[in-house]
């Protein structure tokens, strides 16, 4: 069983994990606090209020003359417990932009930038040197350190379309683009021995496209929704960058395209129903393929400790309900807030010693409305576990998300009497 030693140390980090040092570190949840106020789901979401990014096809889900736009924070508390050890960890970050308008008719268009994976961590022990290591001449204590951090983020930008007023179809391009940098240490108590230091620098990049399709149905005094996406795989290009402190320099940088690495495609599938502006429960299903990544090849992606790494398959069950008591209402404030719940299991990309990083955690949100229209500020709670399973850390997290709904009516023809 897989067990990482983790401290807390301070520093500025996008997210911070000890299952991180693995890959290109976590894969940050898609989607705008809306979506993680209600356990992230959104493939099947057709919610004119919001900014709705996991599935492309959803931009056309809006009045017709509407602009919209997302802004979100987002943070996290994590405490790290593995034995007696015991770690705390606290983050904060832009988590979206989005703007979205219409164009012709049933058409829409989507653009905006978002985290696609964030790094952070910083482990360290103490060790003594065995007698089958006395080799070297040395008995005395050896501490070893691991820390990195950086990130991934995700340009995107794409159109959807209405047809036959009941299939909505759409895609977006995206670019990846990001750095992520990765050091250990070994350091000896006698000062006669030389300390050990090694790191890479990864400078990313990569394009690909994502699909998606909407179909509703009526049924009885609601609707269903089906929802649909696929992300291609995309191929990495950039150049990774080794370091050495025994060569004291650079050992030069290398192009990622030559190491054929690539990030995993993705399926999703969503079923939601809902009763216009009243209520809607939705369940999501994703499953990315990473097998193929070659991660394992490239010292920088791949984890050089005594674990094994290995690309597998990432897989995400999620499913999250929404009610408003009475948005139209003049007297109560309160009925017109939504108020959301929802939950998720998450199944890590990649494997330690042959076992998948298991998460799972619970939801809360609401959406105040503000002004008029469908302004609204959101508010999200995410609290879970991950490293489920014995021997591995256990990471219980509060993660926070808060959201700016922009809503405006765009080209209005001014009214005369």
């Amino acid at each position: 069983m897989a067990a990482l030693p983790v401290c807390a140390q301070n520093g500025t980090y996008n997210g911070y994990s000890p299952y991180s040092v693995y890959g290109i570190g976590d894969l940050h949840g898609s989607g705008t606090s809306f979506n993680a106020s209600m356990g992230g789901v959104g493939i099947a979401t057709r919610n004119r209020r919001f900014v709705n990014t996991m599935n492309p096809a959803s931009a056309t889900a809006r009045d017709s003359l509407s602009f919209m736009a997302d802004f979100g924070l987002s943070g996290k508390t994590s405490l790290f417990t593995e034995g007696d050890l015991k770690g705390t960890k606290t983050i904060f970050n832009i988590n979206d932009f989005v703007i979205s308008f219409p164009m012709w008719r049933k058409t829409a268009f989507m653009v905006g930038i978002a985290p696609f994976s964030d790094t952070g961590f910083s482990m360290s022990y103490v060790d003594k040197i065995t007698s089958g290591e006395q080799s070297i001449g040395y008995t005395g204590s050896r501490a070893y350190g691991a820390f990195g951090d950086g990130g991934i983020y995700q340009l995107f930008a794409g159109a959807s379309a209405t047809l036959w007023n009941r299939l909505s179809v759409g895609a977006h391009y995206n670019m990846f683009f990001g750095t992520i940098s990765k050091y250990s240490a070994s350091t000896f108590t006698d000062a006669s021995y030389r300390s050990v230091t090694l790191g890479d620098t990864l400078q990313v990049r990569a394009h690909t496209a994502k699909f998606g399709l909407q179909y509703e149905q009526p049924v009885g005094t609601g609707k269903f929704t089906f929802g649909a996406t696929y992300r291609l795989k995309a191929k990495v290009s950039g150049y990774a960058v080794e370091y050495s402190n025994i060569s004291e320099m650079d050992q030069g940088n290398h192009s990622l395209k030559e190491d054929h690495i690539s990030f995993g495609d993705e399926i999703g599938l969503g079923v939601a129903y809902g009763q216009g502006e009243k209520w809607a429960v939705e369940v999501d299903y994703l499953r990315g393929d990473w097998r193929g990544s070659n991660f394992d090849a490239v010292r920088g992606f791949r984890n050089n400790g005594t674990h094994k790494f290995t690309s597998g398959v990432a897989q995400s069950v999620k499913a999250g309900f929404e009610i408003t008591p009475n948005r139209s209402d003049i007297r109560y404030r309160w009925k017109r807030i939504t108020y959301r719940v929802g939950a998720y299991m998450d199944q890590s990309y990649f494997q330690v010693d042959g076992q998948n990083i298991l998460s799972a955690g619970i939801t809360l949100g609401m959406t105040i409305p503000v002004y008029q229209g469908y302004n609204g500020i959101t508010f999200a709670l995410d609290a879970g576990q991950r490293g489920i399973g014995a021997g591995f850390v256990k990471e219980n997290y509060l993660g926070f998300h808060l959201g700016f709904n922009i809503f405006d009516i765009w080209f209005r023809k001014p009214q005369y009497q």
